[in-house]
């Protein structure tokens, strides 16, 4: 069985959508605390919704500007990450970090072990439930802005748009996506410098980022 290859199964059926920057601002506008929050991390790091949905405070390392990507949630398990690049850290844009202190600062649960987007309707002792948070708040706010359907598949596809639009080498945007295998994105050699990384988020954050919230 591990000689046969099924052609064309491992393409999409339909192109991913991927937002604009304008597009995005827009969608900003018709969410409230904390999906606004939620939104604007997850699609300024590209992460998946299971580890976006994962993250305590204690991942956040403020002094080194890079968020640890330790685990995912699954329908309310907790899992190991899916690959030893997405176990790796992530760069913090300063900007970034600054969104997330502000909602820090507001949330009830800010302790190092809590969720950073606990669920206020279990006491903080689990996260808001991702599909959920999608059909309650992501879907209807893209439909009122006249948008459409879009979900968390949206963001982390558009992230690896604009990476591409920063002229990111492909070995930078596998690391920033976390793929195990270069062929995800393209064969390309070599490691790419934190510098390299930190550069390239910078300057998705800078385009994602309304001047207001930054």
């Amino acid at each position: 069985m591990k000689l046969v290859r099924v052609r064309g199964i491992s393409k999409r059926q339909r192109e991913p959508m991927v937002l604009s920057v304008a597009q995005f601002h827009l969608l900003l506008e018709e969410l409230d605390e904390p999906f606004r929050t939620m939104v604007i991390l997850d699609l300024a790091t590209g992460l998946r919704c299971s580890e976006l949905f994962a993250f305590k405070w204690c991942d956040v390392l403020w002094d080194d500007l890079t968020l640890l990507v330790r685990r995912g949630i699954v329908t309310g398990v907790v899992s190991d990450v899916k690959t030893k690049y997405s176990n790796a850290g992530i760069p913090l844009d300063p900007a970034l970090a600054e969104v997330l202190l502000r909602w820090q600062r507001t949330t009830l649960f800010k302790n190092p072990e809590d969720c950073v987007f606990a669920s206020p309707f279990v006491a903080g002792k689990t996260p808001w439930y991702p599909w959920g948070v999608e059909r309650r708040h992501i879907i209807p706010a893209g439909i009122r802005c006249g948008i459409g359907r879009i979900g968390w598949h949206t963001f982390r596809h558009t992230f690896r748009t604009l990476l591409d639009e920063t002229g990111a080498p492909m070995k930078v945007q596998q690391e920033l996506m976390r793929h195990a295998d270069i062929r995800t994105t393209m064969n390309v050699y070599g490691k790419a410098m934190d510098e390299s990384k930190r550069e390239a988020h910078r300057k998705v954050v800078s385009l994602v980022l309304p001047s207001k919230v930054a």
